[in-house]
């Protein structure tokens, strides 16, 4: 911190209020929620007083400083805004009224999501309690400059945050939009195929069970799991982009080779049985062999005479097949699928040639928005440094 700016005690400009409501059963009340990272109070619920078990509870009013006793550590405090006056807490949350006459609540605000601030929270207490004391806050150091000089501070800020949060946002809006036009231009090619509707039981394997469910929960329960050994594929390994890979389950060889059944080779196509219906990747070189649970279906098909990737475009961007999941299972997060409606997704599939001339050309496109995605990505996170950094100056005297 700049030595132009003095530096005091929390406690010489806000104090703190412990005073509790008895909870009426017939009435609502509105509860907020305190969001980590410095990320400031919001609306959990409202709720009926017969719905709140612990009658004793805490009224927050508009401007105070909340801080929750537990999550404080890991920035669970924040100014609590208007729309929240009146709102709930319970005893695990502290309240204190900030002095207006010596210290803007702005000012407050976002002082306390500098790191400067952070970093005297986390270092408080004991590295081995969490929770942190009414007292403990009190002795919290924040700079103190004129108020005069405080709003002024907190005019420029203002000025300054919502030009970040716009360039961000139009970041953010830009990578979605290359995810809008890669999905379309699969859509075009897919309906410029001039081919009959069949069944993606047609395209099977002959030489291996088409459609494989994983073992069931018996076969496959949480005891059989070892620190190494053979993977196991579970529901959230299976995104559109591929396998993720940050959260594998393993057995060991010899219970492998009893589930042997269920195992994958590169280019099976993965589908989610449940949660985001037609969620679905193309099983890589590297997960030949690997296992499955009982929340994939594995599909093997015919690669004499079909492209896996071409049938995993048409799973993810057809009109056909989204047509036809709308018909079999109804609401955007669905209760499930079976190998029967995964057998009968409706697939318009060219000569092998012509799939793999589509393939390579939205392989290319996906390459080059990729590129473009990576851009937006390294920009996002400049800005993301960007506020932090106007923070930094502004406590310094220097903005």
């Amino acid at each position: 911190m700049s030595k132009s700016f003095p530096m005091v005690p929390l406690g010489q400009c806000i104090r703190y209020r412990k005073e509790f409501v008895q909870i009426d059963d017939l009435e609502n009340y509105k509860r907020c929620r305190v969001q980590l990272h410095g990320k400031g109070i919001v609306l959990r619920d409202m709720v009926a007083g017969s719905e709140i078990k612990t009658k004793e509870q805490q009224v927050c009013r508009a401007g105070e400083f909340l801080v929750a006793e537990i999550d404080a550590k890991v920035g669970g405090f924040g100014i609590v805004p208007d729309g929240l006056d009146g709102a709930i807490v319970s005893s695990h949350y502290f309240l204190f009224q900030v002095d207006g006459t010596v210290l803007d609540r702005g000012f407050l605000d976002f002082f306390i999501r500098t790191a400067a601030f952070r970093e005297q929270v986390s270092a408080q207490g004991s590295t081995n309690y969490a929770a942190i004391r009414p007292k403990d806050v009190l002795g919290y150091q924040v700079p103190l400059p004129a108020l005069g000089e405080q709003r002024r501070i907190v005019s420029r800020i203002d000025e300054l945050v919502p030009q970040v949060r716009q360039a961000h946002e139009s970041r953010m809006k830009a990578v979605e939009e290359t995810d809008v036009l890669l999905k379309a231009a699969a859509r075009r090619l897919l309906v410029s195929v001039d081919a009959k509707v069949t069944e993606l039981s047609c395209w099977l394997d002959p030489n291996r069970e088409g459609i494989q469910t994983g073992p069931f929960g018996a076969q496959l329960g949480a005891i059989d799991f070892t620190e190494y050994g053979v993977p196991v594929l579970m529901i959230g390994n299976v995104q559109y982009g591929g396998l993720r890979l940050d959260s594998l389950r393993f057995v060991s060889e010899r219970k492998a080779r009893q589930l042997a059944r269920y195992t994958i080779k590169a280019g099976d196509i993965l589908f989610a049985r449940m949660g985001t219906v037609g969620r679905c990747c193309i099983a890589p070189q590297e997960a030949e062999g690997w296992l499955i649970n009982y929340h994939i279906i594995r599909v093997a098909l015919d690669k004499s005479r079909v492209e896996p990737r071409f049938i995993h475009w048409t799973i993810r961007v057809s009109a056909d097949v989204g047509a036809y999941l709308d018909e079999k299972i109804r609401g955007a997060t669905r209760q499930g699928v079976n190998s029967a409606i995964v057998k009968a997704l409706p697939c318009r599939v060219p000569p092998l040639g012509e799939q793999r001339r589509m393939v390579a050309h939205l392989d290319n496109l996906q390459g080059k928005l990729g590129a473009v995605k990576r851009l937006q990505a390294d920009s996002a996170t400049e800005l993301d440094a960007l506020l932090p950094s106007i923070l930094d100056k502004a406590f310094k005297g220097e903005l």
